[in-house]
């Protein structure tokens, strides 16, 4: 009985002993409510600053093609994509001095030494990018109300003088501490955009019909639990509690067949793909599930770190997984038996840069990276 009950019992009820039974146990829902507050309660240490524009794109910027930038976008947040008139919107603001809503960045405390020590932006990834795309020049504003003078600007066109003053513009930032873990990273982040169900793809398509189709329970579900493919792919605790290992297994099947047909929303191309492939048939289950442990057994073969950045590292990007095992299995599919003759591109900078996460999602570098690979992997 809730506490909505019993309120209803308690103003139909005249009896004096069954009044006092039921104020009774209300007192023990409201004792419970109390004990489930205190025991859910996140002890979350952090700071009020205010960065300049310069020093908050100069964070993010220096190192960004290596992903080693200090201010980094995680993957949770890297699909999001605001127009190029919302952005604007942003930077018309900054420029007449508004107001804009707090960023949420973390002290990230890692045993990874690639991430310890970073800054992750848990929340205004998407003011960030505006900023910096921006600063350098990639964003034409446009539709603007107030300055529609600076419609058609870049950065570059300003005068000199403005240039100056929007490098000095304060931006206040919320930093947590590094006692503030993922998960609750990335519980605020839902609640701050209401937007779990963004978070959650995977776990909606699992929830849905889709998640009832031959192609989820005989070939996805399976596969995402080889042991062999969470060695050479670990992810966190939270990224697994997240579904993220069916999200990287769907996500292989749905690029090798169709990777060319991407069109930026991953979310829809998932989507679509499942809907399209729901009743396969069990001839191409089996050829499915056999490719998939053919690209393991090669790249367990053939790449020291498996789909890892690092043979230390303790999780695995999205876009270096999709990259990895979309282009081995491409390049099998040519050459079953393949041997590489040469693999030192994975420590190269172009393929760094290629599989650097921030705008991976575009349809030029999905197919870029994915074909870097793949004839990599070809090369005589």
């Amino acid at each position: 009985m809730d506490i909505i009950d019993l309120k209803s019992q308690l103003e139909n009820e005249d009896n004096a002993k069954k009044r006092a039974e039921l104020l009774a146990q209300l007192e023990v829902i409201k004792q419970n409510a109390e004990e489930q507050i205190r025991a859910e309660q996140k002890d979350v240490d952090f700071e009020t600053k205010e960065f300049t524009v310069e020093l908050l794109v100069n964070k993010y910027h220096n190192g960004l093609e290596d992903d080693t930038n200090e201010l980094f976008v995680p993957d949770y947040q890297r699909d999001f994509v605001w127009s190029e008139k919302r952005q604007s919107k942003l930077i018309e603001s900054l420029i007449l001095g508004f107001p804009i809503p707090y960023i949420f960045i973390a002290d990230v405390l890692s045993e990874d030494p690639d991430l310890d020590g970073r800054i992750e932006i848990v929340d205004g990834s998407q003011r960030v990018r505006t900023i910096h795309a921006f600063i350098q020049n990639e964003l034409v504003l446009q539709d603007l109300k107030s300055l529609d003078v600076l419609n058609g600007f870049k950065f570059q066109d300003l005068p000199l003088s403005r240039q100056r003053r929007f490098m000095r513009i304060p931006v206040r930032v919320i930093e947590l501490s590094s006692k503030c873990n993922e998960e609750t990273r990335r519980d605020l982040f839902e609640r701050i955009n209401s937007g779990s169900d963004i978070l959650k793809d995977m776990e909606v398509r699992k929830g849905s019909e889709l998640g009832s189709t031959n192609l989820y329970t005989q070939v996805i579900k399976p596969c995402s639990t080889i042991p062999k493919f969470k060695e050479l792919a670990p992810l966190s605790q939270t990224k697994e509690k997240r579904d993220e290992r069916l999200e990287f297994t769907l996500r292989f099947f749905a690029y090798v067949d169709k990777y060319k047909n991407f069109d930026h929303s991953v979310r829809d191309f998932l989507n679509d793909y499942m809907s399209e492939n729901r009743d396969i048939d069990e001839t191409k289950q089996n050829s499915m599930k056999q490719e998939f442990a053919n690209v393991l057994s090669f790249v367990e073969n053939y790449f020291p770190a498996g789909f890892k950045k690092t043979i230390t590292a303790k999780s695995t990007p999205r876009v270096r997984f999709e990259s990895l095992a979309v282009g081995a299995a491409l390049a099998l599919r040519e050459v079953p038996d393949l041997v590489p003759k040469n693999l030192d591109w994975l420590s190269s900078e172009e393929f760094k840069r290629l599989t650097t996460s921030d705008g991976a999602n575009s349809r030029v570098k999905v197919i870029e990276r994915i074909e870097y690979v793949r004839d990599k992997l070809l090369e005589d």
